[in-house]
């Protein structure tokens, strides 16, 4: 056991908690504002849902003793058998259940990510068994693919640092199968739908940035070398790919956006996730200004196809964690994170990570629509019409987020 170690994966683990509720300040400032209440109270709704099911079924599915390299055992089912005590597969240094609060954090801001594509229309109930049927059929199995010990992807080398493939395409995935099935907000295309409050959007650009380097570099589970270098690479990523969508914005239309930048932002975080314990500070560069880039024409190319991904989930998590996880197989040193990528000579890390990404794209697009579709036929995804004109914060939760206007 080691105090130091145990110290910062026990702070990481809070950072990596306040994204949540920052995500649910970003999200809520793009949305107009008759759904804020509503965005905020979904993000928070993670918290208290998930960290539920991680204790009673999730981690044994994610972490437990592996069926096949494709989920995981119920050895550990409502955290039977776990105690403080270090485990050496997973938590060699830490209490175990320091490892189990610090991946129940990311168990929660995934399903979390998601709430963006569907924003403004969902219905409160269906949606509380849409994540706890994602959760445990989507997140949790592709968890135990790329991070459990037998994984089949943890055995095949995948590299995913911080989750780029569990959390970030399994995400954008899902939000595209959302938009292939539910229906369009009303008066999408035609309607203006601009964002209520960009210092809401600021604000938690500023809570998730600050809390991904816990994300990042608490994945190194050791307060040393590794961690260090991935605090310095989400930084460096973040700042490229904010500067990035910022002059793309101004070069095309004619001046420098403040929602665009924020949005440059989370898309170089997302995309340095996954290559965070492997890459050095000049890869991150260009991972930042790739990521910049790459999301911007995909949020472009959404627009035109009229796709009503509601906050641009694909776009920016989908395309974004795509093109990090693809980047740490072109940019990973053996000498920061044990493996050589493209760059460094080792050719066949680019097509494992392409097959890392290619099975989580497959994967949950095709189970989150078989969910989207059973639910919206069964019980009914979204609201209804009149519902969705006076907003869901008044008719899911009798509550305004402006009570004085």
């Amino acid at each position: 056991m080691d105090s130091g170690d145990t110290a910062w994966v026990l702070m990481a683990t809070a950072l990596v908690m306040v994204m949540t509720p920052g995500l649910g300040f970003f999200y809520g400032g793009m949305v107009r504002q008759k759904n804020a209440v509503s965005i905020i109270m979904q993000c928070f709704l993670m918290l208290m849902l998930i960290s539920v099911q991680w204790v009673l079924w999730g981690y044994t599915l994610a972490f437990g003793s592996s069926f096949g390299g494709v989920i995981g055992g119920l050895e550990w089912l409502g955290l039977q058998g776990v105690g403080l005590n270090p485990n050496p597969t997973y938590a060699a240094t830490i209490p175990h259940a320091a490892f189990i609060m610090f991946q129940a954090m990311f168990a929660v801001i995934t399903p979390a990510l998601i709430v963006g594509a569907f924003a403004e229309r969902v219905k409160i109930n269906t949606f509380i068994i849409f994540i706890l049927l994602w959760s445990t059929f989507v997140y949790d199995p592709v968890a135990h693919w790329v991070w459990g010990s037998n994984g089949w992807l943890r055995q095949l080398g995948v590299l995913d640092f911080a989750g780029g493939t569990v959390v970030h395409v399994n995400a954008g995935a899902a939000a595209l199968a959302s938009a292939f099935v539910l229906r369009r907000r009303i008066g999408f295309g035609s309607v203006a739908m601009e964002p209520h409050n960009i210092p809401f959007v600021a604000l938690g650009t500023a809570l998730l940035w600050f809390g991904w380097f816990g994300f990042n570099a608490g994945s190194a589970l050791t307060a040393g070398l590794s961690a260090t270098n991935a605090f310095m690479v989400t930084n460096t990523a973040a700042a490229a790919a904010g500067l990035t969508w910022m002059l793309m914005s101004w070069y095309f239309r004619g001046r420098p956006s403040v929602l665009g930048s924020m949005a440059g932002v989370v898309a170089g975080l997302v995309a340095i996730t996954p290559a965070a314990g492997f890459v050095n500070h000049l890869s991150a560069i260009v991972i930042g200004v790739g990521a910049g880039f790459f999301c911007y024409v995909a949020v472009a190319f959404r627009v035109r196809r009229q796709l009503d991904d509601s906050l641009d989930v694909w776009g920016v998590h989908g395309i974004g964690g795509t093109w990090g996880a693809i980047a740490t197989g072109i940019f990973a040193e053996k000498a920061l994170g044990g493996v050589d990528g493209l760059l460094f000579g080792r050719v066949e890390q680019l097509g494992i990570q392409l097959i890392g990404v290619a099975a989580a794209w497959v994967y949950s697009f095709t189970v989150s629509l078989l969910i989207f579709k059973a639910l919206d036929i069964g019980l009914g995804f979204c609201v209804k019409p009149e519902e969705e004109d006076v907003g869901l914060d008044i008719s899911q939760h009798g509550e305004k987020a402006y009570a004085s206007f």
